[in-house]
């Protein structure tokens, strides 16, 4: 009987552990939002702990997810211009986190627009408003949120309504987004002319910059010169390399499935994967990705990327849509192998 009792004591325990454990797990993993609206920005929290927010501000022109942290906790966007941050660069004020918008709609830049912009000026501007939240949906392991937004002219009319579905996911020390857009052109026709400013973006931290060499002068779609300088490269270790084999500055204007940006910060290794996907526009994507932070796709802008051999004018007809979806990978504690990130691409394929 003692023997009998014994092991029933210790199947109890066990079962009990297995339990506790898969409970501490599914915690970990839950996926859940904090909406504070008097704020205008929406926290989306991994397991209690902050993984990125959805914010409308004001000041920025368009709704970004910012900041967008690993699993560690470890910020990878750059502070600038919202939380400056002692070390980094303080060039181009509309990048900030990771956004959606584009250089030529209907002839306004939206990529371009920010509060650094003269007022005489701003006639030539778009902006993205964040409308409403139309559905948020927790979950362990992956969770979803829904929003429209306007893209508006700069006396206010809307050009195309955005509705995007956002997937967050948490697996291990993986976090993924994926970010479905659908752009509908509301009362005309929309043009969104060959043009490099776009369109799906991060600006990332210092550390994950490539080192700097020269100070360079960088012009925007309005003809505006913006200087970025030559650094201290302490602490940068940013390196690119795209699905092709390409690496580091030379990935530049070239098309890839999709492209990896490694580095560390302090003493943890991060690597940040942006996926196209077969049904999008120009598939595989040009990389409007730079050294100083700029991590970009452009599957609209053409011939800058051709130096002008091929041109696309792109248009959406009125009352017709086009959607554009694209996968982030933030991965904490070690660099992604081509294969791993060629599961996660064929994943994100089969998805949607």
């Amino acid at each position: 009987m003692r023997l009998q009792t014994i092991a029933i004591i210790l199947t109890i325990a066990i079962s009990s552990f297995s339990a506790n454990a898969k409970a501490k797990k599914e915690a970990e993993l839950k996926i859940g939002f904090v909406v504070k609206e008097a704020d205008k920005k929406v926290d989306v929290m991994i397991g209690g702990k902050l993984f990125t927010s959805y914010i409308w501000p004001d000041n920025v022109m368009k709704p970004v997810l910012y900041p967008v942290m690993t699993s560690e906790g470890t910020e990878i966007t750059r502070g600038y211009p919202l939380k400056p941050r002692a070390g980094e660069r303080v060039d181009h004020p509309h990048h900030i986190g990771i956004w959606f918008n584009y250089g030529d709609v209907d002839g306004f830049d939206f990529w371009n627009n920010s509060e650094a912009i003269p007022a005489d000026k701003k006639s030539g501007y778009g902006t993205v408003k964040h409308m409403k939240i139309n559905q948020l949906k927790e979950g362990n392991g992956e969770a979803m949120m829904v929003t429209t937004e306007s893209w508006i002219d700069p006396l206010g009319k809307e050009l195309i309504s955005e509705k995007t579905d956002y997937h967050f996911i948490a697996k291990g020390k993986t976090r993924i987004i994926d970010r479905v857009s659908t752009l509908t052109a509301t009362s005309k026709t929309v043009s969104m002319k060959d043009n490099k400013e776009g369109m799906i973006a991060i600006r990332v931290a210092r550390q994950l910059e490539l080192p700097s060499k020269d100070e360079v002068i960088m012009t925007d779609a309005q003809g505006n010169p913006t200087t970025v300088k030559k650094m201290s490269n302490d602490g940068v270790t940013g390196s690119y390399r795209s699905s092709e084999g390409i690496k580091d500055d030379a990935v530049w204007s070239t098309r890839a499935k999709w492209m990896d940006l490694n580095g560390i910060i302090g003493s943890e290794k991060i690597a940040v994967v942006i996926c196209d996907h077969p049904k999008n526009q120009s598939y595989p994507t040009y990389w409007h990705s730079r050294g100083y932070g700029l991590f970009a796709a452009n599957p609209l802008g053409w011939s800058v990327f051709t130096k002008g051999k091929e041109t696309l004018n792109y248009s959406i007809p009125a009352g017709k849509s086009s959607t554009f979806r694209y996968r982030f990978i933030i991965q904490s504690g070690a660099d992604l192998t081509d294969s791993e990130i060629n599961g996660y691409a064929d994943d994100f394929a089969r998805k949607y």
